[in-house]
Parts: structure tokens; C-alpha cells; sequence
């Protein structure tokens, strides 16, 4: 990471703290020097330009206030919110000041909106400046591999009045949006066309963001039951764990994004119910050995020296009815599992349990499921440094390359799924007949671009993108 170095700072820490020493006492000249400020830079230490004026700042950046008189200094009001600042980081010229992300924009007051107010002892000046909300960003999409046609949120903040919705392949869409007026989603339909993966931008009152590049992202597809991927079956019987091609699913089911071709049921129809506290009640796999090629296939795409919580494994869910209190998906990396883990190369995905509590889960159309590899037990600790390398690894050093997806049916603890032994509260296992439905297994990208505010000469500030 770059590192914004000012000579101003490195001296700073010196003057600034013997000049605060003399705040205390009211004698001191500085508390009546006026105070006049010349310009504002933003600090960005990720950007080209780390330190670069500007006309405008937004929540939650880090600013560089140039002028004089700061010596003394007692408070900061932007726009009428008291604004920590560090007097470490104050010289009689300079100073380094954080927009709170608490700081009223439209809601401030007419007679302080846009302004800086310094104030210190014996004197205060106001600068007039204008204030902007947070810039808006993307958490989730509710569906990544929708059909043309249908609906999607675009879950995230500040996602307030968005006027155009950007698809990969440059597809630009300005009618039919609806924004909630907090900002947290904003809704639109899939248009016709799209051929290309990647981000999503959207752009709206607050600024533009990008979502992952993982919309539309086609060449991750590990398994869609539908000629991508190969699916692999052995040792099948009637009422036997494995799941083969007969035992998998056409019809159309899902109310708004609605199903894909063909796809799995966890429980097919040959399976009534599964039985209390029983694992590996089935199996469904990839073809594995000398098929599956994760290293030719997604590397082109997805360097293998990317951060784990930078990859993940993507797939589509559709749960018609409640799923609640018992019952859970086992990810697996590669088979190599007796069923019953919640460690080594996998992930249990459990969504009806929501902090600690039980939630009940159902979906009315299929959704899509994010989960980063930094997620699965081999690889959660963060201390490691654990990259996309690391998982291709697992899978080739593995005896069996199969990927799959178990459904389970044990009793397990909460410290099971934080990974935090003081979480001692128990979700004893039932009998069920739940469905679950999931297709369109692939890996993706979390990695997106960044949006800046002050594009090159030439270009729009959705065309810029800074690693």
C-alpha cells in the first residue's frame, strides 16, 4: 500500500505537542490567531493521487485541511456535528481530520449545511464546504446467474435514488429501478442480452459502486446439471445416500427467479424423510478424477495467489417451505469425509441459524449463496494468509477430486458453527422431510472494482477502476 508521507506530519508531532500543552493555559497567543483555511485534500493512500484537492468530501474520508491559525485549536463542527479530531495530527498550517460517518448531510441544519466551523478559544471561523454522504456500496446480489427477465436486489448502503444500473458488457439500464429510501437495496430487472460476466455498477445520488465481478460469471461453472460440469455417481440403490441422474429434477419450481433446466433436490422423491442425528444422508458429486480441472478451468480467471476471502464457491438455493431447527448442507472440497466434520476441507451451511438463534428459512424463488473459501475450516485463520492456491492444492493432493454436497441431519452445538468453544447452546436434530434445491454450482471472484470520484480527463468515473 502506497503511504502518504508530508513533511508537515513528520514535524508535527513535535510543534503540535508542545503547542497543546500551552492550550490549557488562556493566555496563550494562539487561542486568538485567526484562522483562514486555503484548501482540502483528500487522503487516499490506494488512490494515484494521494493527496489530492478537492471541492467536495464524503462520510468517512480521511481529509487534509491547509491554511493557518490552527494552532490552538479546541473544536471542529462539520455541519454541525462535533468532529473528533487528533491534535497530534495538527500544526499551525495542517491538519488531519476524519469526516464521522455520524455527520448529518441533507438532515443538517440550512445555516450549517456545507460548512466547517473551527473553533478555538478566542476566536472561530466558518469555511464554507460541501459535505456528501458516504459513497454507496454493494454487499450482495440476491440472484448472480439470473435469466433475462427476471428481478434482482442489489442489497448494500447508500444506495439512495439510483438512476442507472450498469450489466457487464457495458448493458446500461435507467427505467425500472426501485430504490428503498434507506438506502439498503434497490431492485431491477435482468435485460436481454447479456453475453459477459463481471460487475455490476449502479449510480445514484450518493455516487456509484461496483458489486464483485461475479455476476453472469459463466466460466466458474463447476456443476449446472446442464452440460457444465460432469456430475459423478457410484454404488447407487434405491435407498441408497448417492444421488445419480435419475434422481435429478426438471420442472419448473420458484416463483420470481425460477429454476434452470435440470437440478438437484437433496432429498429426492425415493427419500420420505431423513431420520434423527445421521449424517451423509446423501451425496450428490462432480466427476472428479481426471474431469474436473479447477486449475485450468478458473485460474485464467482467478489468480491462484488470491487471498481466500477473496474467492469463494457460489450456488442457487430454492427452500419452498420453512426449513428450521434441524438439518444442514456439508460443502465438500474434495471426498474425502465420513460425514459429521465441522473441520478440514469444508463448509456446513446452516441458514436457519441467524446469531445464535433459530430463524426460519424458506425462499420464494431461487437465490444465490456466497460463501468465501475463507470460510471453510481449513482455511479460517486469517493469521495463515491462505490463498486461492492453497484450495487447488487441498483438491489435487486429495485421492478423491469429487467436489459435492452432503445433506445432514446431526445435533450440533453453536460453537460448531462460530468456531467459539464458549458457545455452548445445543440444536438437537429431527426427524424431516425438508426440500432443498440447489444448481448452478460455481466458484467466482469477490474482488471488485473501486469507484472514484475524480475520473481522468476523458473518462466517466465508471470507467476508472483502481486495484
Amino acid at each position: 500500500m502506497k503511504r502518504i508521507i508530508n513533511i508537515w506530519l513528520l514535524i508535527g508531532v513535535f510543534i503540535s505537542s508542545m503547542a497543546f500543552v500551552g492550550c490549557e493555559d488562556d493566555e496563550n497567543p494562539a487561542n486568538n490567531t485567526p484562522i483562514q483555511v486555503n484548501a482540502v485534500y483528500l487522503q487516499d493512500a490506494d488512490s494515484d493521487v494521494p493527496d489530492r484537492e478537492v471541492g467536495f468530501a464524503r462520510l468517512g474520508q480521511l481529509l487534509r485541511i491547509e491554511g493557518s491559525g490552527f494552532e490552538g485549536l479546541r473544536k471542529v463542527y462539520v455541519n454541525g456535528y462535533d468532529t473528533y479530531f487528533n491534535p497530534v495530527y495538527v500544526t499551525d498550517n495542517n491538519m488531519l481530520i476524519q469526516l464521522s460517518g455520524e455527520t448529518p448531510t441533507i438532515e443538517a441544519e440550512e445555516p450549517v449545511r456545507n460548512t466547517f466551523r473551527f473553533v478555538k478559544t478566542g476566536t472561530e471561523y466558518v469555511y464554507d464546504f460541501e459535505i456528501r454522504a458516504a459513497a454507496p456500496s454493494i454487499a450482495r446480489i440476491s440472484h448472480t446467474l439470473p435469466q433475462a427477465g427476471e428481478s434482482i436486489t442489489i442489497y448494500g448502503s447508500g444506495l439512495v435514488e439510483i438512476s442507472k444500473v450498469v450489466f457487464p458488457g457495458n448493458i446500461v439500464v435507467t427505467e425500472g429501478i426501485k430504490s428503498d429510501v434507506e438506502g439498503e437495496f434497490v431492485t431491477v430487472t435482468v435485460p436481454e442480452g447479456l453475453t459477459e460476466g463481471g460487475s455490476i455498477f449502479v449510480e445514484g445520488s450518493n455516487g456509484g459502486a461496483y458489486s464483485p465481478t461475479y455476476f453472469n460469471f459463466m466460466d466458474g461453472v463447476i456443476l449446472d446439471f446442464d452440460g457444465n460440469g460432469q456430475q459423478g455417481f457410484w454404488s447407487w440403490s434405491e435407498d441408497g445416500s448417492m444421488i445419480n441422474d435419475e434422481d435429478l429434477e426438471s420442472e419448473v419450481i420458484g416463483m420470481g427467479n425460477v429454476s434452470q433446466g435440470t437440478y438437484v433436490a437433496h432429498r429426492p422423491d425415493r427419500i420420505a424423510s431423513f431420520p434423527t442425528n445421521s449424517t451423509r444422508l446423501t451425496e450428490v458429486w462432480t466427476a472428479g478424477n481426471d474431469v474436473d480441472n479447477w486449475r485450468g478451468q478458473l485460474t485464467p480467471h482467478i489468480p491462484a495467489t488470491t487471498p481466500v476471502s477473496e474467492v469463494a464457491f457460489q450456488f442457487d438455493v430454492f427452500v419452498p417451505e420453512a426449513w428450521s431447527g434441524t438439518g444442514f448442507l456439508k460443502i465438500c472440497l474434495h471426498n474425502s469425509f465420513n460425514g459429521g466434520e465441522w473441520s478440514g476441507d469444508a463448509y456446513n451451511y446452516v441458514p436457519w441459524v441467524e446469531e445464535g438463534e433459530v430463524v426460519p428459512f424458506e425462499t420464494d424463488g431461487w437465490m444465490t449463496v456466497t460463501v468465501p473459501f475463507s470460510e471453510f475450516y481449513s482455511f479460517s485463520d486469517t493469521e495463515e494468509g491462505y490463498t486461492f492456491e492453497d484450495v487447488l492444492l487441498a483438491r489435487e493432493e486429495s485421492s478423491y477430486k469429487n467436489f459435492g454436497i452432503y445433506f445432514e441431519n446431526s445435533d450440533f452445538t453453536l460453537a460448531n458453527v462460530t468456531g467459539n468453544d464458549s458457545d455452548e447452546k445445543e440444536f438437537p436434530s429431527s426427524e424431516t422431510s425438508i426440500d432443498v434445491y440447489t444448481d448452478n454450482w460455481r466458484v467466482v471472484s469477490l474482488e471488485k472494482p473501486t469507484y472514484t470520484d475524480f475520473p481522468e480527463e476523458g473518462e466517466t468515473a465508471e470507467e476508472v477502476v483502481e486495484e
